[in-house]
């Protein structure tokens, strides 16, 4: 069929996106979402962006200004930042996202990550597989446990809330700061970041990128969370002073920290990775092939309702009102 609509993939696309798409679409390929490789027979083409992939780069108003016949913009992932979804939603075009698919998953790692961060797992391991066990004895008793401590969610939101249900499992109270306090939710809430901070001894950290995140867990935040604190992160890297922290695991201002996301990815900081204290892994917390594959479905899904019903099944807040155009 030539007359089914064109759908531009930059990067590296996951193969199930690709593969969903090319029965539906005309699939067009580009190295990078730079406005520079939009041909004019690209921009005069192409009615959807699927954001699917490794090397994809950032979904800015100038690339989307550069295919005057898009509609779409379909995201691979709930955090949505690298794409500008104010300017498309300005400009009619609609953003989706891939929420819930990938909620459980990220929630498991998170919990994952404080257990394995406040009882050393990691460094267990390597003294098991160095031999050390057996020639100098058992590993030390660890000064980080579950036990008497409290935690608090940064960002309470779907993976939030979910990571909330497996820390009071574990007996823990739950505390939480959002921008605003959330309808229903039962564990205490606090205005400020820092009042937060202070209240417990576990952070875990859950929020997007944005400019009001952007270094939101500085010197003063790690600071009130203690000696004997505990980070984690699974939201997105750019939300902390990556410095103020290895400092405050250097000098003792906490105890722990437990990342899967990092500013700069994949470079990770020197200081970080030279932390005896510190458990990092590679952005792996949706990485299991079962959550990425229904990441991949629902890019491919939003895709599909946009061009058959007119209306997609997850748009980003900043383009709800998006209406498609009369077929």
């Amino acid at each position: 069929m030539t007359d089914r609509p064109f759908v531009l993939i930059p990067g590296h696309p996951h193969p199930r996106v690709f593969e969903r798409l090319q029965t539906g679409f005309q699939i067009v390929r580009i190295d990078t979402a730079d406005p520079a490789l939009v041909t004019p027979d690209i921009a005069k083409k192409v009615r959807a962006v699927a954001v699917s992939g490794a090397g994809t780069g950032r979904i800015t108003a100038d690339f989307m200004a550069a295919l005057p016949n898009l509609e779409i913009v379909a995201n691979f992932g709930v955090g949505y930042d690298g794409v500008d979804a104010p300017y498309a939603g300005r400009n009619g075009i609609m953003v989706t996202n891939t929420p819930d698919v990938l909620t459980e998953e990220v929630a498991d790692v998170a919990l994952g990550l404080v257990i394995a961060t406040a009882r050393e797992f990691h460094k267990a391991e390597t003294w098991l597989r160095q031999g050390r066990w057996a020639s100098e004895g058992n590993y030390r008793l660890t000064p980080g446990s579950l036990r008497g401590r409290k935690a608090g969610i940064f960002g309470m939101g779907r993976i939030g809330l979910a990571v909330a249900r497996r820390l009071e499992a574990c007996g823990l109270p739950v505390a939480y700061h959002n921008r605003r306090q959330v309808p229903d939710v039962v564990y205490d809430y606090h205005p400020t970041l820092k009042g937060l901070a202070e209240a417990v001894d576990i952070l875990v950290s859950v929020v997007p990128g944005t400019a009001s995140t952007e270094k939101a867990v500085n010197a003063d935040i790690l600071k009130a969370l203690g000696p004997h604190g505990i980070f984690v992160n699974v939201g997105r890297g750019s939300t902390v002073d990556e410095d103020a922290l290895i400092a405050a695991l250097s000098d003792g201002t906490i105890l722990a920290a437990g990342l899967d996301v990092f500013a700069d990815e994949p470079n990770v900081p020197q200081g970080l990775l030279d932390a005896p204290n510190a458990m990092l892994l590679p952005h792996v917390a949706s990485a299991s092939i079962m959550t990425r594959n229904a990441m991949a479905d629902l890019v491919a899904d939003n895709i599909f309702a946009w061009f058959d019903d007119g209306r997609p099944l997850t748009a980003v807040p900043e383009t709800a009102d998006v209406k498609a155009a009369a077929r």
